[in-house]
């Protein structure tokens, strides 16, 4: 029951941090974490003593989140930045494994000089979540954001390879630089490749179960939630880096199929949901939990007469200022190799990379992962204690605490700050804002409608398009749209033509009829193009095939006196209706796949607009014109209603979202969330 109250505490807690922090934005979740799991310590009637086994610590905690940071990465901006990132990522670690090691060992002998390169190796790593609620306040320039960004995906890797080869010496006592070299390469390559391979046996799983017509959200979803502890797993077992394998894994993403849909659509969706909220927990756990340990370090370390308090607070002090001075040396030597690389030698753009190289030096805040590394030292080593445990977690506790007061509080005086608005710029971006938000909802329900909700939801996406059309007149907005639209409708007749002659060529459809609709297809683009097209080759083609058809049939009915007169007018109508209905049924298939894209270009308003055209033109084609009974307009005014509720639903949830990450400020928030809260009201008065 400790246990379950403690963990009800934590989660509590986590909750809390989450309302926190959007009334208090300018100070970064993790020092809100901290300072809650503190006061739980504070409060507690006894002592928390958390004893959590390493490799658990490290399957639960940092295989997810490396997972997830790997999956989210910005391949191409980490290609383009490669060197600099490998460079802060391997580089920088190992400086620092070494610098503070010697360091430590020298000014602290009770600590073993392996068990002072593994503190090193456990400062290594920065702070995701730091990085992340530091780019909120201050503008970060896109290289250092870029460098940061990798840096904090693969240091994490590299840290704990190195971590775990610095607490294998200090509990065996012996150290060889040529075999530790040897294993961190066998260990580093083979979880490079085991990671691949891993990766793309679960795509050919997930595809294959696709193929099997699964398509289920839950069964994805979870699958992918369980990818990182097997990857972990599994390499563990076969002795190399389990790290290196799921980061290698996460970068692969074996989930995301490079096809698009609405089922695809949905669980991507669902995906990023449950990760979103699973990181934010993880995350917050471990600071939570670190708020809870801090008293506990304190007071052993506190209590400990061989070092005074004051004595401690300095070893603190000193070892971030070290980390600090290593960290800017490093990105100083680098950034100039950089400059140098590119001829810019000039000492005044050097003094402007020196800026920008302070601030990549103190935003990189220590967190999540080293607090992790750190509570995975073993608390015995050859049966006895191991030597100074309270002392080095509490000297690490220390320099995360140190770190987070820094990025959040010193890098914003010295980062350039957001231009401040003006008035009519921020209620523009605010438009601009509800416009992106509204084609969100749009794409989702979509993705999302079923042939009996498909009446109900191109009635609602409708309303949506109002929407969207009514805020860009109120700001005057100028995107050229008719000309937009028409360049889609050519784009969608196109289709429709590629769908025509594709059959024609198959003599799946009469080539008479194909080139009468053709023709139709030509005259609509010309008035759409305003101007007089030219004929193609594949029609010259189909008329020189219908001419020979046709003087074929006339020459069999000459020869054997056939009395069959042709196709009437009437099967003509009906043959290219059939047509019509087929290759509009094709450009919807077309426009789906345009929606459920998040690499297409084309405002999703005027895509489903179009899409609801076609899809008005088929239904109509298919019921030929047939008016619906009463109870199917009172089925499918009931569904509209339902359709309208998941709409605001889903708005509800873009609001919050693009709160979280900094799109919006909370009084937008607030306002947008107000007016759609108002609007789901009248939805639910009306049920």
């Amino acid at each position: 029951m400790e246990t379950l109250t403690l963990v009800m505490l934590i989660f509590a807690a986590i909750l809390a941090s989450s309302i926190i922090d959007q009334v208090v934005p300018r100070v970064s979740s993790p020092l809100i974490q901290i300072g809650l799991g503190l006061l739980i310590a504070l409060f507690a009637s006894s002592q928390i003593r958390v004893t959590l086994d390493p490799e658990l610590f490290l399957v639960l905690f940092i295989a997810p989140l490396l997972y997830e940071e790997a999956k989210s990465a910005d391949k191409a901006a980490l290609w383009h930045h490669k060197r600099p990132v490998l460079s802060l990522a391997i580089g920088l670690v190992v400086a620092t494994t070494l610098a503070i090691g010697f360091a430590v060992h020298a000014v602290i002998p009770s600590i073993g000089l392996a068990a002072a390169f593994a503190l090193g190796a456990a400062l290594g790593p920065t702070d995701a979540v730091a990085v992340t609620s530091l780019s909120k306040q201050v503008n970060i320039p896109d290289r250092q954001g870029s460098i940061l960004k990798g840096e904090l995906l693969l240091n994490d890797a590299s840290g704990i390879v190195s971590f775990q080869f610095a607490i294998a010496a200090a509990v065996t006592g012996s150290f060889s630089l040529l075999n530790a070299t040897g294993n961190f390469f066998v260990e580093f390559l083979g979880g490079i490749a085991v990671g691949a391979l891993l990766a793309y046996i679960g795509k050919f799983l997930v595809n294959k179960a696709r193929s099997l017509g699964v398509e289920n959200t839950t069964f994805h979803v979870l699958f992918e939630i369980l990818i990182p502890l097997l990857v972990y797993s599994i390499a563990d077992a076969v002795h190399v880096s389990g790290i290196i394998a799921v980061v290698v894994a996460g970068l692969i993403n074996v989930i995301s199929p490079h096809a698009i849909g609405p089922s695809i659509s949905r669980m991507n969706i669902v995906s990023s949901s449950v990760w979103r909220v699973l990181t934010f927990a993880l995350n917050g756990f471990v600071f939570v939990l670190l708020g809870t340990q801090l008293p506990q370090a304190m007071v052993h370390t506190w209590d400990d007469v061989t070092f005074s308090n004051f004595t401690l607070i300095g070893y603190v002090v000193a070892l971030t200022l070290l980390l600090y001075v290593v960290r800017f040396a490093w990105v100083c030597a680098s950034d100039w190799l950089y400059t140098r690389r590119r001829g810019k030698k000039h000492s005044e753009k050097f003094k402007l990379d020196l800026r920008k190289s302070l601030i990549t030096t103190l935003a990189g805040a220590k967190g999540t992962i080293t607090l992790s590394i750190l509570f995975t030292i073993p608390y015995f080593m050859d049966g006895a204690r191991f030597p100074q445990r309270d002392l080095i977690i509490f000297l690490g506790c220390g320099v995360i605490v140190c770190t987070l007061l820094v990025a959040t509080f010193i890098v914003p005086l010295i980062a350039p700050k957001k231009v401040s608005e003006s008035e009519e710029a921020a209620r523009e971006r605010e438009a601009e804002l509800k416009i992106d938000i509204l084609r969100s909802v749009v794409e989702e329900l979509t993705a999302r409608q079923t042939p009996d909700t498909r009446r109900a939801t191109r009635s609602v996406v409708s309303s949506y398009n109002d929407r969207i059309e009514r805020i860009k007149e109120q700001h005057g907005f100028d995107e050229d749209e008719d000309e937009a639209y028409s360049d889609l409708r050519i784009r969608a007749i196109g289709w429709e033509r590629e769908f025509v002659k594709k059959l024609a060529e198959q003599d799946d459809i009469d080539s008479e009829i194909a080139l009468k609709y053709l023709k139709r297809l030509k005259h609509i683009e010309e008035l759409r193009k305003h101007s007089s097209g030219r004929w193609s080759i594949q029609n010259i083609y189909l008329v020189l095939r219908t001419f020979l058809r046709r003087a074929k049939g006339v020459v069999l009915r000459y020869v054997s006196h056939m009395s069959s007169s042709p196709i009437t007018a009437a099967d003509q109508a009906a043959e290219i209706r059939k047509i019509q209905q087929k290759a509009g049924e094709c450009v919807i298939g077309r426009l789906k796949d345009m929606l459920a894209d998040s690499d297409c270009n084309v405002p999703s308003e005027y895509v489903s607009k179009l899409l609801i055209e076609y899809q008005r033109t088929v239904a109509m084609l298919a019921a030929e014109l047939a008016a619906p009974s009463a109870t199917v307009i009172m089925r499918a005014s009931d569904k509209a209603e339902d359709v309208k509720r998941l709409g605001y639903l889903l708005e509800l949830e873009q609001i919050q979202s693009r709160y979280e990450e900094g799109e919006l400020t909370r009084g937008e928030a607030k306002r947008m969330r107000d007016n759609t809260n108002l609007m789901l009201m009248d939805v639910e008065d009306s049920v």
